[in-house]
């Protein structure tokens, strides 16, 4: 199964429409199996009190609140139906992460095939319950959690109806951007052990390295921010991946996955041909009469490798040359 590749686009359209049309057509053109947004109703979501995050404060300074901030960043019913459009005539799944209920009973109309719990309500237990009762295939990113949080999450999801084997876990850190030292991608085993589910990774670091690297460790799912441009004002843009830089991306995961192979170890159809050329053969060091008996002063390895293996010399030592050999030639049994 190939790795799914969700292109962030996250709330980088600064609620405009038009940008958020153009991130579609660019996360299709880097070739990304879903393009995901985020849906929410902000009175449903953000008391007016509520902070910045420091992350969003570098980004975006802190005159206005959290409230204010996000509540520019919505998008509407309409938007989200000609997003859809937009997706279908380019090419590329719609995907979007709700936030509040409505906002996921209004994807639900809209066809989503998949549910996304964001690492911010892994502990908002009403959620996902609500979330969870439809028994859809469910993304749990797992950002600021420990296994504590992560289990009994679980119990909720399944009790209100998916069970865990339509359950995908993505390892994530949540800062923007998140430091190299934070990470631990060999957190995503331990996940995967503990709970025996598929594991992803969610990405919040500069750059693409750290997203391939993951995959080589077994991710089934790369999340991953992008942006039309680093420079645009707004809370994620910085961390996020421009549209050449996504492109690379995806093109890095597929070769990686490649790469990664079925684990067997044997010699590729390529191997086999280059086996001849690379390995030695047991031949006569020197000329060789008929009914000498070879020893290793006669003897020597050489390429090509198709005649005795050297892994046979012990075999050869002592036995009688039953015709003559010149120096060089390939020796027989």
């Amino acid at each position: 199964m190939s790795v799914v590749i969700i292109a962030e686009a996250g709330v980088n359209h600064n609620g405009d429409i038009e940008l958020a049309k153009q991130l579609v057509r660019e996360a299709a053109r880097a070739g990304a199996d879903y393009v995901k947004f985020q849906s929410f109703i902000t009175e449903d979501v953000i008391s007016p009190a509520a902070p910045k995050a420091q992350y969003q404060v570098r980004a975006t300074g802190g005159d206005e609140s959290q409230y204010d901030m996000v509540r520019k960043l919505e998008l509407s019913k309409e938007d989200h139906v000609s997003l859809v459009k937009e997706c279908d005539a380019h090419g590329i799944k719609f995907f979007s992460t709700a936030f509040d209920p409505r906002s996921f009973d209004m994807l639900v109309s809209l066809g989503v095939e998949m549910v996304k719990v964001p690492s911010g309500e892994l502990t908002n237990k009403p959620f996902l319950k609500y979330m969870a009762k439809l028994g859809l295939p469910l993304i749990l990113s797992t950002g600021m959690a420990d296994l504590g949080d992560i289990e009994a999450a679980l119990r909720v999801i399944e009790e209100a109806g998916t069970p865990r084997s339509r359950v995908t876990i993505l390892h994530c850190t949540t800062e923007y951007p998140a430091p190299m030292a934070d990470v631990n991608l060999r957190a995503m085993r331990t996940l995967k052990h503990a709970f025996g589910t598929p594991v992803g990774y969610s990405d919040h670091t500069e750059g693409i390295e750290v997203a391939i690297a993951a995959v080589a460790l077994g991710a089934v799912v790369i999340e991953k921010h992008f942006t039309l441009s680093k420079d645009l004002p707004g809370p994620d843009h910085k961390a996020s991946l421009e549209p050449v830089e996504l492109s690379a991306m995806v093109r890095s995961i597929r070769n990686i996955e490649l790469a990664r192979g079925d684990g067997l170890k044997r010699p590729t159809d390529v191997e086999l041909k280059n086996r001849i050329v690379a390995r030695r053969s047991i031949v006569a060091s020197r000329d060789i009469q008929s009914g000498e008996i070879f020893t290793a002063d006669c003897l020597a390895t050489k390429r090509p490798g198709n005649g005795i293996s050297p892994m046979r010399w012990d075999e050869v030592i002592g036995t009688i040359a039953k015709r003559s050999f010149r120096a060089d030639e390939l020796i027989e049994l």
